[in-house]
């Protein structure tokens, strides 16, 4: 993953983009970057060679067990992000009074999973190189795997994030809702500026996973208890693709926060035409989608000598690292 050419190494459908890479790449190779600075791919060349790899094997197991798992990986990453920016906080349980924890608020609370993975990943991390990759990284190392192994695209992901040692119980109150209209969810993004691009590849993601059928247009079926799944792409579940849009073009999306992207009245001057291009265009929908990855995981990130590498991925470390 360390060593191949900007172009060769994002493949076909990101070389175009490689100047901006560049640009968001510049931390100094294998070493920690100064605080503020950029994110770059090559961060743990030296200093961790094998995280990578230590990641997709973690996952790769785990999915056997679990097919679901690359979908709530990508989850997390997108719930950490848009709470705090991408520095892990929602991993972190409850250590009262200082430590409240995100995975309870309504957003996540018997909804964002995968965290014994994620303790899983760290722990095979540990072993290999104590104290040198964060659970902010994990997750982002986790989500471009997870859209690797369902078939979605590659990309070379940032990395150098540390960990928060706090977490923002208010924020994670205002995380993206199945539920918001699309003036709310297009509000919810500029704050992190993600524009409506981004929207709409980001919600891409619902192109595999299942959800609660109580979250669903249809509601539950008769006889359907409320925690039953639906998978939230009938056509490909586990396939990472475009057949989504296709879902939506045809009012066919599980979400209420996915179909309202088409039938807002704001929708055919705003996020319709671009679901109409990636539901024709798998290509211009994967490039998009690992560019706007690329930009949720730039959110408001730790450097440098801001917060800390954590031991354990649930709790602030008790004498800092």
């Amino acid at each position: 993953m360390a060593n191949s050419s900007c172009s060769s190494s994002l493949g076909l459908l990101l070389a175009t983009h490689c100047a901006l890479l560049l640009a968001l790449v510049g931390a100094a190779h294998g070493h920690p970057p100064l605080a503020g600075s950029a994110l770059s791919s090559l961060f743990y060349d030296e200093s961790c060679p094998s995280a990578y790899d230590i990641v997709r094997r973690v996952i790769q197991d785990a999915r056997v067990s679990d097919p679901r798992i690359p979908a709530s990986l990508i989850r997390l990453h997108f719930h950490d992000c848009f709470v705090n920016g991408c520095d892990g906080s929602l991993l972190l349980d409850d250590d009262l009074p200082a430590i409240q924890s995100e995975k309870n608020v309504p957003a996540n609370d018997n909804s964002a999973r995968g965290f014994p993975v994620v303790d899983d990943i760290k722990s095979a991390l540990e072993d290999a190189c104590p104290g040198i990759v964060s659970c902010a990284d994990i997750l982002a190392l986790a989500a471009e795997i997870s859209v690797e192994l369902a078939g979605g695209p590659r990309w070379r992901v940032l990395l150098g994030r540390r960990d928060g040692t706090t977490t923002n119980i208010e924020s994670a109150n205002n995380l993206p809702s199945f539920s918001d209209p699309l003036d709310k969810l297009q509000e919810k993004f500029r704050n992190f500026n993600l524009d409506d691009t981004d929207l709409v590849a980001l919600q891409g993601a619902h192109t595999f996973g299942k959800v609660q059928c109580q979250f669903t247009r249809e509601n539950c079926s008769a006889g359907q208890p409320e925690g039953a799944l639906e998978n939230l792409d009938q056509v490909t579940p586990n396939v990472f693709d475009n057949k989504y849009y296709g879902n939506l073009l045809h009012g066919r999306a599980q979400l209420p926060s996915d179909q309202v992207m088409l039938s807002d009245p704001s929708a055919p001057t705003t996020t319709a035409p671009i679901i109409q291009r990636f539901a024709s265009n798998q290509q211009d929908f994967f490039k998009n989608f690992a560019m706007s990855m690329i930009k949720m995981g730039n959110i408001s990130p730790l450097t440098g000598r801001d917060g800390e590498i954590r031991k354990n991925c649930r709790r602030v470390n008790s004498n800092g690292y």
